[in-house]
């Protein structure tokens, strides 16, 4: 896919996306467990899976509300986090909307880190000319592909070249429900995995935790981090905007 060819800032500001909540909270996996964070969680998703625990990100739900790219940002800044979380639903699903507001987000001074929770199932290529081409995205803005696998219902819908634009500081989510989901996780880190920290988190009600810790030492996966979700620690699991 070509390179995304955004036109002028002041226009791309008056771009409106749906979307179904901006907050702050404190990030609940990957390497910036615990930051505090701004969550910038735009509507619709390409994908469906069996265990979303974010259903009302996609139709038939219906976006909260629609901002401006100018909008959204000014919210951003009513925030004293120096991380963002892009996510979604699929948060780049948007093409030169999603591009535009990653670089609109990248500018803003107080943030250090834009980590994109994008699903796997989204060509990257664009998005990485953008983060090549654009000094402050290239500092700021990361991938947390989040891989799907057989239990999701939709490992047929990733895109294995995705693995070839990851970089060091980018991450690779495995959602583990059960032993032949971790299996497929192993066999995908060896064929394709190239950079970029790995990352497995188990569906607690058929992969306890304690389960996987003990699968990720018996294999010996000594570059793989496993991923509790913090904010289903700290909250009720159903509990939004936290």
């Amino acid at each position: 896919m070509s390179k995304f060819k955004l036109p002028s800032k002041k226009e791309f500001m008056e771009w409106r996306l749906p979307m179904v909540e901006i907050f702050e909270t404190v990030e609940g996996e990957g390497s910036a467990a615990g930051f505090p964070t701004v969550f910038v969680r735009v509507f619709h998703c390409n994908l469906r899976c069996h265990w979303c625990d974010t259903p009302y990100s996609y139709a038939p739900a219906k976006p909260e509300f629609e901002a401006t790219i100018g909008e959204i940002i000014e919210r951003i800044k009513e925030f004293e986090s120096r991380y963002i979380c892009f996510t979604g639903g699929e948060p780049l699903i948007h093409g030169k909307k999603s591009a535009a507001l990653l670089t609109a987000m990248a500018e803003l001074d107080h943030i250090t880190d834009i980590h994109i929770e994008t699903n796997g199932g989204i060509d990257l290529a664009p998005f990485e000319e953008i983060r090549k081409s654009d000094p402050l995205v290239n500092e700021k803005a990361r991938y947390v592909m989040d891989y799907k696998l057989t239990a999701s219902g939709e490992k047929e819908r990733m895109i294995e070249s995705n693995f070839d634009l990851l970089k060091k500081q980018d991450e690779i989510k495995f959602v583990i429900a059960n032993d032949t989901d971790f299996t497929e996780a192993k066999d995908v880190i060896e064929m394709h995995h190239k950079d970029g920290q790995v990352l497995f988190s188990p569906v607690w009600e058929s992969m306890p935790p304690k389960r996987l810790v003990e699968k990720v030492l018996y294999h010996k996966l000594s570059n793989v981090k496993v991923s509790l979700q913090l904010h289903k620690i700290i909250w009720h699991p159903d509990q939004r905007g936290v």
